[in-house]
């Protein structure tokens, strides 16, 4: 008994300092809500709070949402995992999303798979699309998805009524997700409600963001307490937390003279900061000047491929459309730097446009020098830690984007001077359409965006990074190494990646071309504090 009484009396000490939670850790399951704080929750305030120790979201006859809201967890996204929680709905329906995209253009909008449940008596535990090919599976149902995008029926192991029965109404319940490889079981109150396997490759995801939804409709109030994550290694997807992810930095050939379109340096520059960021991410240069095409078995190692090189007809992406679609296809994220962006309308222009959301395109963009003022930036893995900013560059504009920007967030954004449109027209100066969007409609333009694809990969694009120096900006260097990161499937840190502290003498490594006598470093210098200054 004394011995009994006294481990009563460790565990109790233990669990006051905290250790109970570092058992947890071990054994895989980490708290993802405080109980006090929204810390790493990101939601309209006017619909979510804490509450009575609880995620609380709620809607009132004076206080209305247009569309179905969500709150986000934004310490990281979710791949393969189990996912405990108990909820409590007042009215209407809610449920949770996981493996899911944020809808570019409208904050807090998700969509992905759900696992459903409301305060009626049909849907709770079913596996529902939101904004994505709609119900997959019925309650009691397992199902698989083909080519065809629809679920087919391959056994009913459960009568939806007797399920509903182990529901409590207005009361806790709880809730447990799990996903492995392309196979999402649902249990609420230890109860298998629905399975579904996914073999629609077109459209399946692999990685995504979590959040908790508020419907639309009549007043409602749900809770949400207890959520506890546990990340699970691989099963077929792209995104195992197992192994570094893998970056791969292609640099162009040199083109510009030196200080500008240093494709080797920069790439340099930007794989030494992963590397020494102890993320869980290796980056490799690979110079196409000294060697050539990367392997077909280089190429597929990556998890994220980054071309910074110029482009157009020209570009090194051009001649391997193929071997690159059938990566993307895979979920190996891309990355196109300054020129790199640039390609031709047609079969190249329609790849950019699946990898990235967007690309140059001759006698449509224009790539003038100006300075971009980068006064607000969105909600986005991408910006996570950069700061406003402003920097003068080769900022190339009016994309061509994927139609009604399907997929794709803008990330920097300004509207060019008028100034940067006195060239006449030309493949690259100017054109009608630009005029119009720019002169007459004043229409802020996008220098920076991301896309996230169904086939769960991701790519980034950004018109920056002809002037070298440029480089040596905190914010955005910070931006383009955590687009890296992101496109790799590895999570973003809250303050993103860290950018380091680059000298002058950081910027003069691994130059293609020979540093000139009359350099100026005090020049460099000068724009570095300017920039960087606290």
């Amino acid at each position: 008994m004394r011995f009994r009484m006294g481990w009563i009396l460790c565990s109790m000490m233990f669990a006051m300092l905290g250790v109970s939670d570092s058992i947890q850790a071990q054994d895989g399951w980490e708290t993802i809500f405080d109980g006090k704080t929204l810390d790493k929750w990101d939601g309209n305030p006017e619909f979510w709070r804490v509450e009575d120790g609880t995620i609380t979201g709620q809607t009132t006859e004076a206080k209305v949402t247009k569309g179905n809201t969500f709150i986000i967890w934004r310490g990281g996204e979710t791949a393969d995992f189990e996912l405990k929680l108990e909820y409590k709905i007042i009215n209407g329906n809610s449920g949770i999303q996981y493996r899911s995209f944020e809808v570019p253009n409208e904050k807090w909008v998700i969509g992905g798979y759900q696992a459903d449940f409301e305060a009626g008596n049909t849907y709770s535990g079913i596996n529902y699309g939101e904004r994505f090919r709609g119900i997959l599976a019925l309650r009691g149902q397992k199902t698989e998805i083909g080519a065809d995008h629809k679920p087919k029926v391959l056994e009913t192991f459960g009568d939806t009524n007797a399920i509903q029965e182990k529901i409590k109404k207005e009361d806790w319940n709880e809730y447990h997700v799990s996903a492995k490889g392309f196979t999402f079981e649902h249990r609420i109150n230890g109860v298998l409600t629905s399975v579904v396997i996914d073999e629609d490759k077109a459209e399946r995801r692999a990685k995504g963001v979590l959040a908790l939804q508020l419907h639309a409709g009549p007043p409602m109030k749900v809770q949400f307490r207890n959520i506890k994550l546990k990340q699970l290694k691989s099963e077929g997807t792209t995104s195992g937390t197992g192994a570094k992810k893998k970056a791969l930095l292609i640099a162009g050939n040199p083109s510009h003279g030196f200080g500008a379109h240093d494709h080797l340096a920069g790439c340099s520059l930007l794989a030494k900061l992963i590397n020494e960021s102890g993320l869980p991410v290796e980056a490799e240069v690979f110079s196409i000047q000294k060697q050539g095409w990367p392997s077909a078995e280089k190429l597929a190692s990556a998890n994220t491929i980054l071309i910074y090189s110029d482009g157009g007809g020209g570009h090194p992406f051009n001649s391997h459309l193929d071997e690159l679609n059938t990566l993307a296809a895979k979920g190996t994220g891309i990355v196109c730097i300054h020129y790199g962006v640039e390609t031709t309308a047609g079969k190249p222009g329609d790849a950019f446009l699946n990898w990235i959301g967007g690309y140059f395109e001759p006698n449509w963009s224009v790539n003038p020098h100006w300075v971009a003022n980068y006064t607000k930036l969105p909600v986005h893995a991408t910006t996570r830690g950069v700061q406003p900013f402003s920097t003068n560059d080769e900022w190339y504009y009016h994309m061509r984007f994927r139609e009604k920007m399907d997929g794709v967030t803008p990330i920097l954004t300004d509207l060019p001077p008028k100034e940067s449109l006195s060239r006449g027209d030309g493949p690259h100066s100017g054109n009608p359409e630009v005029r119009k969007a720019v002169l007459e409609r004043k229409e802020p333009q996008h220098m920076a965006w991301a896309r996230e694809r169904p086939d769960g990969g991701r790519g980034f694009g950004t018109s920056g990074g002809h002037v070298h120096w440029n480089w040596g900006n905190d914010q955005f260097r910070k931006l383009v190494l955590n687009a890296v990161v992101w496109t790799a499937g590895a999570d973003v840190p809250t303050d993103g990646v860290p950018a380091g502290h680059v000298t002058v003498n950081d910027l003069l490594q691994n130059h293609d071309e020979k540093i000139p006598d009359d350099f100026n470093p005090a020049m460099v210098q000068a724009m570095l504090d300017q920039w960087n200054k606290k």
